[in-house]
């Protein structure tokens, strides 16, 4: 009798080991595939954000020496900004969406000498992706996963 629970309490200690390394290696495994999503997602925020960033500069640059009413050059900003509502925070947005308007009205107003330009420069008034920026840096510090709507 002595050795079948000896047989049993050897057997009961082989399934208990090997039920805590296959727990521990599948949490191990799911930690690690929620990590690559997790980088994967602030990757293509980061992506996103720096288009945008790209373009938007693009176009106040031409802005700032091109008057014009015409909106087709605008279509790519305005898809950009639509995708951020789709994954990005509401300040993101918000910055993103104020851009938007510096860059439509400095296509409004008449165009500007090169010393203006360096006026505007000293002054800070070009630096119309600060908010952007900014609400950015928050959002992708906090794990790009700040979806506060």
């Amino acid at each position: 009798m002595d050795a079948y629970i000896s047989a049993l309490m050897g057997l009961a200690g082989i399934a208990i080991g090997s039920l805590t390394s296959f727990a521990s290696t599948w949490m191990t495994h799911r930690s690690q595939v929620k990590e690559k999503q997790r980088e994967a997602e602030i990757a293509k925020r980061e992506k996103l954000f720096s288009d945008f960033i790209t373009e938007a500069t693009r176009l106040y640059g031409d802005a700032i020496s091109h008057q014009k009413d015409d909106v087709s050059d605008l279509v790519l900003l305005y898809a950009l900004v639509a995708h951020m509502r789709l994954i990005a925070s509401r300040p993101v947005v918000d910055g993103a969406e104020l851009a938007m308007v510096r860059i439509v009205e400095t296509y409004l107003t008449p165009n500007r000498s090169l010393s203006e330009i360096r006026d505007l420069a000293r002054s800070g008034e070009m630096n119309f992706l600060l908010d952007f920026g900014e609400a950015c840096r928050a959002e992708l510090a906090a794990g790009g996963l700040s979806i506060g709507r």
